[in-house]
């Protein structure tokens, strides 16, 4: 999958996203405030098939808009899909599909609140930030995961 970027203070995280940078190094150190190590170790967990939700504290920064987008995709269960259009329907603003996938490109916390389980209303993949490729990974890993 590459490499992770978490950033976060110490009360909570507020990025989370795939970087295109090859390093390899683990950057926890014994100053990593316990918010970070928690985001990591249940990255770990979810990415090893053992976690399906994320229980530590984010904070999402962006327009009510935005906000309102991105709580609606984390209510899109673990191994399922959805569409721009099923958001937006879900939000009671049918006609804001473009806008919906506007909101869904901008969301800065990966995995977290599941922008990956977007696709098209064809079922076909449609665009992802950290690539399709992962994208598909994601969705795959989730599935198997899930039928476990």
């Amino acid at each position: 999958m590459g490499v992770i970027e978490i950033i976060g203070t110490h009360e909570a995280i507020s990025s989370i996203l795939f970087s295109e940078e090859n390093k390899k190094e683990n950057l926890l150190q014994a100053e990593t405030p316990p918010v970070l190590i928690e985001c990591y170790n249940q990255l770990d967990e979810y990415f090893k098939g053992h976690r399906q939700e994320f229980t530590f504290p984010y904070q999402i920064e962006g327009t009510d808009f935005q906000k309102t987008v991105w709580n609606a995709l984390t209510k899109i269960p673990y191994a399922k899909t959805g569409s721009y259009k099923n958001i937006a329907v879900s939000i009671g603003n049918e006609k804001a599909i473009r806008a919906v996938g506007s909101a869904n490109g901008k969301n800065k916390l990966s995995i977290v609140i599941p922008c990956h389980r977007i696709i098209g209303s064809n079922g076909k993949l449609t665009g992802y930030a950290g690539g399709l490729w992962r994208k598909e990974w994601l969705l795959q890993h989730e599935e198997k995961s899930h039928n476990i």
